[in-house]
Formats: structure tokens, sequence, C-alpha cells
């Protein structure tokens, strides 16, 4: 069975019949009438245009007996699975985003719900006092934290990526300037939520020591933005190292050593964006290389060895603000130490997830199941940037302990 281009109707009907001469190497007349096809030849059909090539009549040109016999044979391909084109996952098949877009549609759904119900639920039977609006600054909260982890891990990718010998020329869309201006609006919101709860105008809130801390998160969110959109993107590490600050002073309005306090969430949340956000920015990349694996492998060994530095950093600050901060006779009775408890339960899963992931990274030469482990423990990291914004929302735990 042959095949050719479509049939015209305005060509010229060849005729049938027997006396079909040769024209050229390939083609002989037969008996019957019909061509016979031999080396670089095909046989032509009823209805299909004569061939046209170098030293062939046009197709406008009237047709003979040696136009006719004259075709080009196209060699059958024999479809093999080497043949096949590969994409996506390897097996000549494309993966669909459906699965992964219904997926992520309910992570931010689980998200969303534990950001709302989650001070309440950790507070119910503590008798603390009810905190106003909990539910929505915890949301607030969390989108501020992520907005930093975006943007702080696109910032530092760099420096991951540029090493990387025989890597690809693509690089990933970058979410910083979106990252910057969710977070400055999150602020604003939490602004507008204060002065709604205090009963206090917009302008008054701006002299509370919260308001003024806010509005100081919020403006440098927005110069961090306009430093993603400009040609020098790294100038928002200044902006941004201003909020950091702030939000420091912000979590720790204790009387006791606050400058303590807000000195170890500054390392403790850089460490912890520059742990998510890398992570995020990573994933992404060795997606967008998955066609060159000796690559894709070689960046995500890099992130692991700085990785390993941040949990140490991690660690290091979370314990000594958990014991200044949380009586160990409050642990199970506040919503600060239900709480906690939680994170160091997710800080758990995610660490046996990266640790998988290293080994996985160091056996195979294929980072394909490194990758996948390095998914999940980038879900786990986002619970734990919502039970981190529940943290600094419930109560000092200090209010109801019984030591003196």
């Amino acid at each position: 069975m042959f095949s050719g281009p479509p049939a015209d109707p305005a060509a010229p009907t060849p005729p049938t019949g027997a006396g079909t001469s040769s024209n050229g190497p390939g083609t002989s007349s037969t008996g019957s009438g019909k061509p016979s096809i031999g080396a670089g030849t095909s046989a032509t059909g009823p209805g299909l245009p004569p061939a046209t090539g170098p030293g062939l009549p046009s197709a406008g040109a009237p047709a003979d007996a040696a136009t006719i016999a004259l075709s080009i044979v196209v060699p059958p391909v024999a479809v093999t699975p080497d043949v096949v084109p590969s994409s996506g996952d390897g097996l000549g098949r494309t993966p669909s985003r459906f699965p992964v877009t219904v997926a992520l549609a309910a992570a931010g759904i689980l998200a969303l719900l534990i950001a709302l119900v989650g001070p309440g639920l950790a507070a119910r039977g503590t008798g603390e006092l009810r905190i106003p609006g909990a539910g929505l600054t915890t949301l607030l909260r969390t989108v501020l934290f992520t907005a930093l982890a975006v943007h702080l891990g696109e910032l530092l990718a760099p420096q991951l990526i540029r090493p990387v010998r025989g890597r690809p020329r693509t690089a990933v869309r970058s979410w910083s300037l979106y990252a910057a201006l969710a977070g400055a609006a999150a602020a604003a919101g939490q602004i507008v939520q204060l002065a709604a709860v205090s009963g206090l105008g917009i302008t008054e809130t701006y002299a509370t020591r919260d308001g003024g801390l806010l509005l100081l998160i919020a403006n440098g969110l927005v110069l961090a933005a306009l430093c993603a959109a400009s040609k020098r993107p790294a100038f928002a590490l200044a902006p941004l190292a201003v909020v950091i600050g702030a939000e420091a002073i912000r979590a720790h309005p204790e009387a006791y050593s606050p400058e303590i306090g807000a000195a170890l969430t500054v390392v403790h949340l850089t460490a912890a964006s520059l742990w998510t956000g890398g992570l995020l920015f990573v994933l992404r990349t060795m997606w967008l290389w998955r066609g060159s694996p000796v690559a894709a492998r070689a960046l995500l060994g890099r992130y692991a060895r700085l990785a390993i530095w941040l949990y140490v950093a991690l660690a290091a600050t979370g314990t000594a603000s958990t014991l200044r901060r949380l009586p160990l006779d409050t642990v199970f009775t506040s919503a600060y130490g239900r709480t906690l408890l939680v994170k160091l339960a997710l800080m758990a899963v995610v660490s046996a997830l990266a640790v998988a992931a290293r080994r996985r990274m160091l056996r195979d030469t294929d980072p394909a199941v490194a990758h996948r482990l390095a998914r999940r423990e980038q879900v786990v990291l986002g619970a734990v940037v919502v039970v981190s914004a529940i943290l600094t929302v419930v109560p000092d735990p200090h209010w109801i302990s019984m030591r003196p």
C-alpha cells in the first residue's frame, strides 16, 4: 500500500491501458499496462498529480506517458520502540498536567483550612484568651512567609546554577515580583485587620508598635518588588533584610530579653526561607532540565550540600527559641506547645525525606527518584510554613505557666 499527496481535481487524468513506455532507471513497462516499481520509484494511482523535480515537466505541463510512469518512492518506515519519540517520563508518553493541577489545588485548599481553623483547634481547652481574627491573621502571615521564601530562594538559586557544567541554557520564569507584591498585600491586610480589631483608624494604627512594623514590612516588600522588576534583582536583598528584621521584632513583644528572641528569629526565618524557597526553585529547574539528567543531578547535589548547613541553623535556633519561650509545664496545655509539637513532627518527616533523597541521589545516576522525594519534601515544607504562621499568632505560653 503506497501513500501519496491528496488527489488534485485539476490534475490531468492519466491514461490507462497497456503500452506504457519506460522513462529512466527504475521504471519499465509490463504487458499488463502497469508500471513496475524499481529502486527509487513508487506506483502512482489515478487522480494523483505527477511528480515534479529537476528535469521533469511542471505540474502545469501536458502529461505524457513518460511523466505518468515516473514516480517517487517513499520507503516504508518500521515503527519500533527505538524510533518512538520519548518525552516526559521517558516512556514515550507526555505527562498530563491535570493530576498535578488537582494536587496543587487540593494542597492549597488544605493549607487554607489549616490556617483558618488551626489557631482555634490548638487553643481548645487551654483556657487561653481568644485572639480576634486569629485565622485570617494566620492566613495573611502564611502568604507573607511564602513570599519571603520564594524571593530569597530565587536570589540564592543563581549561585547554585552557575557552577553546574553542561547545564541547559534555559531558565525558569521568575516569581519574585509576584511574590513580593503578594507579601506586601498580606502585610497591608494585617494593618487593616489590626485597625478593625482595635477600633482605630489607619493613621492611628500606624502609630502603634505592630502597625508601624507592619507598615515597614509592606514598604520593604514593595521596594523588593521594584528591584525584582529592574535589571538588578539582587538589590532586593537590602529591603528583604529590613523585612526579616521587622518581622523578628514584631514576633517577640515579650518583656524578657526580646533582643535575644529577635536575633534568633532573624537567623531562623532566613534559613527557613532559603531552604524552602531554594528547594522550590531547584525543583522547578530540574523539571525544566529533565532532558539533561546529569546537570539536574548536579544541581540537586549542590542544593543538598547547602541544605545541610541551613538545617543545622534551623535546628540550633529553633531549639534555643523553644527553651527560652516554652515552659515545660505548658507543652501539652498551651496552644503554642501543641502547635510546636506538630511542627516538630512535620520537621521529622522533612528530615527523613531529605536524607532519603540525598541517598538516592548518591546511589543513582538518574535523578528521577531523588526528584520525586524532594517534591514530597517541598509539600511537607509548605505545611511547616502554615504551622509556623500559627506559632506567631497563638498567645505567649508564659501567661499560663505555673512557674514564678
